[in-house]
């Protein structure tokens, strides 16, 4: 089985504030690696987290398409928070992030099911 691990980041300043996320695909072959750094305008560091886990797995589907089912990813988020809650490990206290929460959990429940998100400092002993 193919492993590709994506490395995912949410920044805001001022927390809300100017927002940025990244986004690093790598693993699989290298027609498949990709790196992303796009300003999102306002947003708080967990919803820019959040954004940057949805847009890695759009990329993904997009590279990927029929064989997601059967490739392993592994999302490295820098955010504990948004790694807890996206993992269903703690309650999302923002509505505005349900909308996105459902997103990214129906894209995994359709394309994903061997998918893993860690917090940075759990994947990286």
């Amino acid at each position: 089985m193919i492993k590709v691990t994506c490395y995912t980041k949410g920044e805001a300043r001022g927390n809300p504030g100017p927002a940025t996320i990244e986004v690093k695909i790598e693993g699989g072959t290298a027609e498949t690696a990709l790196e992303i750094t796009q300003s999102i305008g306002n947003a708080t560091a967990l919803f820019a987290a959040y954004y940057a886990v949805m847009v890695c797995l759009q990329k993904l589907q997009e590279r990927y398409q029929d064989n997601t089912k059967t490739t392993e990813f592994e999302i490295t988020l820098e955010n504990e928070q948004a790694k807890k809650q996206l993992n269903a490990e703690s309650p999302i206290n923002d509505p505005g992030l349900v909308p996105m929460f459902i997103e990214i959990h129906n894209m995994r429940v359709t394309s994903f099911p061997n998918l893993v998100l860690v917090h940075a400092t759990s994947s990286r002993k």
